[in-house]
């Protein structure tokens, strides 16, 4: 079986993972910082905050950003339930938009459609690697005084009007699964140019704590020596509801936070991954362009049209095929020994969803989309003869 994407690991990221193992540090320490600089140099953020997941970007963004309950964000349905599932976190309400029929991209017009007076953000995702069209979108963004986290997820180096994707938004996010651009095995990342923003990411990564002093609070009254034992000499001034101790181990929770911290063990790979990004790119763009040499002209498949202001990353190659043909389709493709897969069940009909007063949202582009499309792999270790394999299996059971 061909899958539809793959990890591509090499002797020097095993190495990379190994001298890891060998070290000092497994959880967060030098190297997850050395990772969070190489990902922020090549995007052009100034700041970067790396956590286990890209779920947990997803929603420390949210956090960062001061989503509440009431606060309404506005996003496509066209995703991996994440997207949305970050907005409930903060006890937020997922709005959905519909998506361009030609890119797949959340329209703007859709986003303007949906803003009300709880809008507090957008989660523009740019689907399969395209960047969606944010200058519509930031200026949508300014004109309501609304926060933008982009869900990067799919477009590690992809760019729009020659700025990769992380350098243009309040925050963006970005993931390391197996399948995506680069590989931590899991992992995530959210970017900024905001320093307050990129203080609170740091916060919600780990608990809430900080060992900043500039960020620390008063802490309300504290006991006199006399009342809990504890003098003067320990560092402590009692009575003014401020604390003053001294010594390295003093610490603040100030925030409600999670344990979103990545390993060393995951960062060394990422950051040996890095270093191959480019490569990686121009291989999915290659196999990108020799499938849509293939199926152009072919009535029963559909091939991505791409924005002339961006360069996708590729993360996946959509066809649209007829919707009546599609069940058939998938199960002779995977009989046939292709891995293919469907991105995404709009997000509102996840069952949770349903149940959670999203039963009557429609959003008929994404519908239309979701009846016709099939992903087929692209990963850059896809070797030359497996895409032919694919190419002629698609065109073999698409002639009808």
């Amino acid at each position: 079986m061909i899958p539809y994407g793959h990890q591509t690991i090499d002797e020097k990221d095993i190495q990379a993972v190994v001298d890891v193992l060998r070290s000092d540090y497994l959880t967060t320490g030098p190297a997850v910082e050395i990772f969070e600089k190489k990902v922020a140099e090549y995007v052009g953020a100034k700041y970067a905050v790396a956590v286990n997941s890209g779920t947990a970007a997803l929603h420390i963004a949210c956090l960062a950003a001061g989503m509440k309950e009431g606060d309404e964000v506005i996003t496509t349905p066209i995703t991996f339930a994440a997207s949305a599932n970050c907005v409930l976190y903060c006890n937020g309400t997922p709005v959905f938009a519909d998506i361009d029929s030609r890119t797949y991209n959340i329209l703007p017009e859709e986003i303007e459609k949906k803003i009300t007076p709880r809008t507090k953000a957008i989660v523009p995702v740019h689907f399969t690697g395209q960047p969606c069209d944010m200058d519509a979108i930031s200026a949508i963004a300014k004109k309501h005084s609304l926060i933008v986290i982009e869900d990067g997820a799919h477009a590690l180096g992809a760019s729009y009007r020659g700025k990769k994707i992380g350098s243009i938004s309040d925050m963006t996010i970005f993931s390391f699964h197996p399948v995506k651009p680069i590989t931590t095995g899991e992992g995530g990342m959210v970017v900024t140019n905001s320093e307050n923003l990129y203080r609170r990411l740091k916060l919600f990564r780990s608990h809430g704590i900080t060992r900043e002093e500039n960020m620390m609070e008063s802490s309300g009254e504290i006991m006199t020596g006399s009342e809990n034992g504890i003098g003067a000499e320990d560092g402590i001034k009692p009575g003014n509801g401020i604390r003053t101790e001294s010594g390295g181990w003093y610490y603040q929770q100030i925030e409600l936070g999670f344990n979103y911290r990545m390993t060393d063990i995951q960062a060394a790979l990422g950051s040996s991954q890095m270093d191959k990004l480019d490569t990686f790119l121009n291989r999915r763009r290659e196999i990108a362009r020799r499938y849509n040499e293939a199926f152009a002209g072919n009535p029963n498949i559909g091939i991505p049209q791409q924005m002339k202001s961006a360069v996708s990353g590729w993360h996946l190659y959509v066809i649209r095929v007829p919707a009546d043909r599609r069940k058939e389709i998938f199960r002779k493709l995977q009989s046939a020994g292709i891995g293919v897969n469907v991105h995404y069940i709009p997000v509102y009909r996840h069952p949770y969803y349903q149940k959670h007063e999203y039963g009557k949202v429609c959003c008929p582009n994404a519908e239309e989309l979701y009846g016709q499309m099939i992903s087929l792999p692209i990963y850059p270790g896809l070797t030359d003869g497996q895409q032919k394999q694919v190419m002629e299996a698609v065109l073999k059971i698409c002639d009808f």
